[in-house]
């Protein structure tokens, strides 16, 4: 081959391949037609009786019309030609080749939209309440309803009622009813329709300061702000509440907290755990721990006398001492229903220690008639 023809060849390849790299970027720029589902958005180009046509350029026309018009009706009142609107696109080609569009679920995929953002920056949102039962409140956002559960309110507004009685905590939430509080959406299902928002922690950074002042080993001085089967509220400051669970109260067995203190009692904690803004206090801290009394005297295969105080799923609780206390278990019988033949509550008798850890609150017994009783 000469080369003058070699380089002929050579510059129509060249030229070529400039062509298709060309054209490749155009594809690349050029816009890909709205799909099902898909929003888009457009000025309105005409307004008919019962049907909107919205100009999509460069992909034709939108049509708004038959039950799409219908649910919209609120909406398409307050449209004029011109106006610039958003809509989904339900159908992308009719048979008379329109972009069929519905402007109520625009609305609401729109909304939804801003819900995850608001979850996602946190932001404040101050909501009036609409209603209540007797899991929590009901509140409205951009015309939907959330639920705010009664576990996510602020002390203040929790419902603190004798026996956790379901109809009283209702009557509680109910006096809520039309009060404006300040919530953080914290979950969105689009598809379930729920929103479910927190009064908690609405101000992390305020709550951070005011707990920040605090450190774990404090000894203070509190209020009993609200009594629960699973412990008590202690307040700390205004704004500031910490938990004494049931099992921090006392060094021996408690059932029933509000059969030991009252709202308003003034009471001293020690300051256990803070974590993740919430304070976690003990009562039983302060006071003597039972059990060192025995750390060097008690040992397994020691003979002790003790009282049978409280029966549970594993066997019976049996104390030795005020807050010393080990577990008879069932298996020492044979069954549950013969060791609570064998033991009744409130009686005296005599066990083996089978397992001491007094650094650690834990004991265990045997009943030493028991294999008799299990025979």
């Amino acid at each position: 081959m000469k080369n003058d023809e070699k380089d002929v060849i050579e510059s129509i390849a060249e030229h070529a391949k400039m062509e298709l790299s060309s054209i490749g970027k155009m594809l690349d720029k050029a816009e890909v037609p709205p799909q099902v589902d898909a929003l888009v958005e457009g000025p309105v180009i005409s307004i008919q009786k019962s049907s909107v046509y919205i100009d999509l350029a460069p992909f034709g026309t939108g049509i708004i019309y038959g039950r799409e018009f219908i649910n919209a009706k609120d909406i398409i009142k307050k449209v004029n030609i011109g106006d610039v609107v958003k809509a989904k696109v339900v159908s992308t080609d009719n048979e008379e080749g329109y972009v069929e569009l519905s402007l109520k679920e625009a609305k609401q995929a729109l909304i939804w939209s801003e819900a995850e953002k608001a979850i996602k920056s946190k932001i404040t949102l101050e909501l009036t309440i609409k209603e209540a039962n007797k899991g929590g409140l009901i509140l409205d956002w951009q015309g939907i309803a959330g639920f705010l559960p009664a576990s996510q309110l602020k002390s203040e507004h929790y419902p603190r009622v004798e026996d956790s009685d379901k109809d009283k905590i209702l009557k509680a939430l109910k006096l809520l009813i039309g009060k404006r509080i300040n919530v953080v959406m914290i979950s969105a299902l689009p598809k379930e329709g729920k929103l479910i928002f927190s009064e908690k922690d609405n101000n992390p950074e305020e709550r951070q300061e005011i707990v920040g002042k605090y450190t774990v080993g404090d000894e203070l001085e509190c209020t009993v702000a609200g009594i629960v089967d699973f412990g008590v509220f202690l307040k700390l400051e205004e704004g500031l509440e910490g938990l004494v669970h049931i099992s921090e109260i006392d060094w021996g067995l408690v059932e029933d907290p509000r059969s030991m203190f009252k709202v308003g009692d003034s009471i001293e904690a020690k300051i256990i755990e803070i974590k993740d803004g919430k304070i976690s206090l003990s009562i039983k801290a302060l006071k003597e721990n039972p059990w060192k009394e025995f750390e060097n005297t008690l040992k397994k295969g020691d003979i002790v006398s003790g009282v049978v105080i409280k029966f549970n799923k594993h066997g019976a609780l049996v104390s030795i001492k005020q807050g010393v206390a080990g577990l008879v278990h069932n298996s020492g019988f044979g069954s549950e229903e013969k060791l609570k033949k064998a033991l009744e509550l409130g009686k005296t008798y005599n066990f083996q220690v089978t397992l001491f850890e007094p650094k650690d609150q834990r004991m265990t017994l045997i009943h030493l008639d028991s294999e008799k009783k299990a025979e």
